[in-house]
């Protein structure tokens, strides 16, 4: 199975501590967000746990522990999404300066490698600051050094979910007219720099030789990285055009500092500063404890390696 972190919060940046301290302890609880009294409980094991996928805008609290990460890379298979953006602090108040995230990046490709780091840009907005113009060559500049730790990057453009309008006032979508002039100059940057770009749950009219939209966290994406074949068991997927892997997420909502004005996982910034209030990094549960009237069920892991190593996925 693939164990997913980052599809509600950033572990990562945020909780690193207490993820590092789940590892040692063998198993995570999680709370099911519309029904907070059902618990799953995950065991951290390499025996059940094909890979751990990690999506972050901020490594560098989980390198801070040098031997904490060398442990869990020597235990886990990991696959590493670092989102590094060309946005400032009007839009994302507290992620650290672009200059460390790529630092961070670079530290992870050269120890997790390369063909487990991929870089996400993403999601993109059109604002007069941020124009069209701006991305391209903004994307181009963080193209030409990110190239030497990774072979691929994921684009996407905004949605504008009910909690990204409330917090992110004025916003509007890409037309598909700038979708095309961005794609197309990416595209050409991404060949120049050997990138495949993945386009996440975007229009398929967009893809070009170098441009797939077959997903990010796909069962190909993974099984390269892994060097090895993957018996997924048939599920629905969390959205119809996704075909990414993005079950069993051991985050949380509402909990990520990042502050970021687009974000679809945090309400508002209070319900983010009251939650972190209740993190406890020796808790099994990334917000809070147990309760009387939890329902804790195992989770269903098995191996999904078919145990057989896949040639050309290794090249």
């Amino acid at each position: 199975m693939i164990l997913n972190t980052g599809s509600r919060t950033d572990i990562p940046a945020y909780y690193s501590e207490w993820f590092y301290n789940r590892v040692r302890a063998g198993f995570v609880l999680v709370r099911n967000p519309y029904y907070p009294s059902h618990v799953t409980r995950y065991l951290l094991n390499p025996e059940v746990v094909d890979m751990i996928v990690f999506c972050t805008k901020n490594p560098q609290p989980m390198l801070n522990d040098t031997a904490s990460f060398v442990t869990l890379l020597s235990t886990f298979d990991t696959f590493w999404f670092v989102t590094i953006t060309p946005y400032e602090t009007d839009i994302e108040p507290f992620v650290p300066p672009r200059e460390q995230a790529i630092d961070s990046f670079r530290k992870i490709s050269d120890l997790a490698g390369k063909q487990r780091t991929s870089w996400r840009y993403d999601p993109i907005f059109i604002t007069e600051k941020y124009s069209a113009a701006y991305h391209i060559e903004q994307f181009s500049a963080m193209a030409q050094i990110l190239s030497k730790y990774t072979s691929q990057c994921v684009v996407s453009f905004i949605d504008l979910y009910e909690k990204t309008k409330k917090n992110f006032r004025g916003i509007r979508s890409v037309t598909h007219e700038e979708q095309e002039q961005l794609i197309a100059a990416f595209s050409e940057t991404a060949r120049a720099y050997g990138l495949q770009i993945h386009l996440c749950c975007e229009n398929r009219a967009l893809v070009r030789e170098n441009v797939d939209a077959d997903g990010c966290m796909s069962k190909a994406v993974l099984e390269k990285a892994l060097g090895c074949n993957l018996k997924v068991p048939q599920k629905k997927m969390a959205r119809a055009e996704c075909a990414c892997l993005l079950g069993a997420d051991i985050g949380a909502y509402n909990t990520c500092g990042h502050g970021c004005l687009y974000c679809y996982a945090n309400y508002d910034r209070a319900t983010v500063i009251s939650n972190r209030r209740n993190h406890d990094p020796l808790s099994p549960f990334l917000i809070g404890n147990q309760r009387e009237d939890d329902i804790v069920k195992d989770a269903v892991q098995k191996s999904w390696k078919n145990g057989q190593l896949d040639l050309f996925n290794l090249l």
